[in-house]
């Protein structure tokens, strides 16, 4: 009997060993797979720690009014980004940093389009702290990203959220859109304004610029201009003090279910119908032709001319965002592009195109 006993007990804690075994392996596993998750605190702690010594907050006095924002040092020569709206006609910058240095900035460039502005201050490299960038084309929606700025006038706020969206497309500052933008729904203030959007690594993968909401608050949605964009607009304001944007000259929107029945197209076809070429712009000089109807007198469509772009340079072209983010990032005014374009539906041509200068 006490020998039964004794094998059932044995029998029993050797079962529970596995199962702790097995219950207790589990969770190791998961914590190192997704250690920013179980423990996200520690992570935005050495995020921020690292990070904030980088973001200044901003006071731009105009000669009506003042305006102020958030931005980040780019390099040990005193480059700092911001939103061009927030320097925008300033007469004077002033520049707070972390730990309490206080300077006069004064403004390399300004970039209405995009948004982005460089800004310089006058202090020795080992008082500045640059931030890296990231490579904004990496993100993926879910991602976490942390906001560093100094919203409503307060100092080094940090908040968190993740990527709710990509490849937006928002109005900058000009009759011109901004392409590729992110969007995320961590909580961006106004104030927020030329901070950096980062990743978990540390790394700045966009520029606080805009929100979507009826009180001015983080009740609604923010946008973010993609690092990669940002680079490329900073680097040539800082060599030459302003940016050239290419210029296509024509006006277009998505394929429609309508556009995909009449010209018998599958219903997952992607492109930039030409709606419109403006007269004297460069599109105007190509190949490329824009809507065209012929009806009967009974209305009657008999005719349809209609173009579709599917790619530049080879790069596909998905919608209109994609043309605008390529153009934006990838070519220069006086550049010859090839569009591929998808004629009439039924035919495949490509048009070589020279870009004009906004």
């Amino acid at each position: 009997m006490n020998l039964i006993k004794r094998s059932n007990i044995l029998s029993l804690l050797f079962g529970m060993m596995i199962a702790m075994l097995v219950v207790g392996l589990a969770p190791m596993q998961s914590t190192q797979a997704i250690g920013e998750v179980t423990h996200p605190n520690d992570i935005f702690t050495t995020v921020y720690d690292d990070a904030s010594p980088s973001v200044v907050a901003i006071s731009a006095l105009a000669d009506t009014q003042g305006g102020a924002g958030s931005g980040f040092v780019i390099d040990s020569n005193g480059h700092i980004v911001t939103n061009a709206h927030v320097v925008d006609e300033a007469t004077e910058i002033i520049v707070n940093f972390l730990d309490g240095t206080i300077t006069r900035a004064e403004l390399i460039g300004i970039d209405l389009a995009s948004d982005i502005a460089v800004i310089k201050v006058d202090l020795p490299a080992n008082q500045l702290d640059p931030i890296p960038f990231g490579n904004s084309d990496d993100l993926v929606i879910g991602q976490t990203v942390l906001a560093i700025g100094s919203p409503f006038g307060q100092r080094w706020t940090l908040t968190s959220g993740i990527v709710s969206a990509l490849d937006r497309t928002i109005q900058g500052l000009t009759q011109f859109s901004v392409g590729g933008v992110i969007q995320t729904d961590a909580s961006i203030n106004p104030g927020n304004s030329g901070g950096p959007l980062i990743n978990l690594n540390g790394e700045v993968v966009g520029v606080n610029s805009q929100i979507i909401s009826q009180s001015r608050s983080s009740s609604g949605v923010g946008f973010a201009i993609p690092a990669n964009l940002t680079q490329r607009v900073a680097q040539t304001l800082i060599a030459e003090g302003e940016m050239n944007y290419s210029y296509l000259g024509i006006a277009g929107g998505d394929v429609t279910l309508n556009i995909m029945e009449l010209l018998d197209l599958p219903n997952n076809f992607r492109g930039v119908v030409v709606s419109d070429i403006v007269d004297d712009g460069p599109a105007a000089d190509s190949n490329l032709q824009q809507i065209a109807e012929t009806r009967t007198n009974d209305g009657e469509l008999v005719d349809v001319r209609l173009d579709i772009i599917t790619a530049i340079d080879g790069t596909p072209v998905g919608s209109m965002n994609d043309l605008i983010t390529y153009l934006a990032r990838n070519t220069q005014p006086d550049q010859t592009v090839t569009l591929t374009v998808l004629r009439n539906g039924t035919e495949t041509i490509d048009i070589p195109l020279t870009l004009g200068s906004r």
